[in-house]
């Protein structure tokens, strides 16, 4: 992958909204978004992974000042397209290393963004930046996937997500790296086109372990952003760290 833009460039840029149309609906952006505006307060937020705006936008309008990072150029230049959006700073970068001059009250990565770093430095790295950017009693939440591992039998290492005649979407799973991918086959005008994004799936405990490393401790885990109870049969979690106030 040679995009500037990593796995999320123009191609990908030009139709993301549309794409994941449903997770653009008010039914998902404004739990998120209330959750989010009552960690922040009065203070600052910053999106790692802001991609084209989908809840940097609303959180802004509730009055909170955020700052976003992003890798993509072209996803950013989709938020800067929309009414607000030129207003919201956003430093070009990798989120695991990016810094920014400010301090922020609340940290956040929605979306299983945490799984675009395909490493698990990578990801401790990211914990640490933010460590480093969050306020005394600041907090740090992450929105992720549970590992869909259940959906494997023996043998077996692709999980489909979606099946229809034009489109057919899987997932990989390499049980000894956790490493996986999500590869998209899309038949268009007769002619197939193949897509696959890699990721690092990761589990709770492990996420603890890491924010332990930072120097953050556990808040709270809940299924969902309305506060749902996290269970064994939860498919993600909404998980919340917290940065000592002394």
């Amino acid at each position: 992958m040679n995009d500037p833009d990593g796995y999320f460039g123009e191609p990908v840029a030009t139709t993301y909204d549309e794409s994941s149309a449903d997770m653009f609906e008010p039914g998902a952006v404004e739990p998120a978004v209330a959750f989010l505006s009552d960690l922040a307060g009065d203070g600052r937020a910053l999106e790692l992974g802001i991609g084209t705006g989908r809840i940097a936008l609303p959180l802004a309008a509730r009055g909170v000042r955020v700052h976003g990072i992003d890798l993509s150029r072209a996803m950013v230049a989709r938020l800067r397209a929309k009414p607000g959006g030129d207003a919201i700073p956003v430093s070009i970068g990798d989120f695991a290393t990016t810094t920014v001059e400010s301090t922020f009250s609340v940290a956040y990565l929605v979306f299983n963004t945490i799984m675009n770093l395909t490493t698990q430095a990578a990801q401790v790295a990211c914990f640490r930046n933010v460590a480093a950017h969050l306020e005394p009693g600041g907090c740090f939440v992450i929105e992720v996937g549970v590992p869909d591992l259940r959906g494997l039998p023996p043998g077996q290492n692709a999980v489909p997500f979606h099946v229809s005649s034009t489109r057919w979407s899987y997932d990989v799973y390499e049980v000894s790296t956790q490493a996986m991918s999500s590869n998209y086959v899309e038949v268009v005008d007769g002619r197939g086109e193949f897509r696959s994004i890699p990721f690092r799936y990761v589990w709770p405990a492990e996420l603890d372990l890491m924010a332990e490393i930072a120097g953050l401790r556990p808040h709270e885990r809940w299924d969902g952003w309305t506060r749902e109870s996290f269970t064994n049969e939860s498919r993600k979690h909404v998980s919340v760290w917290r940065k000592p106030a002394s």
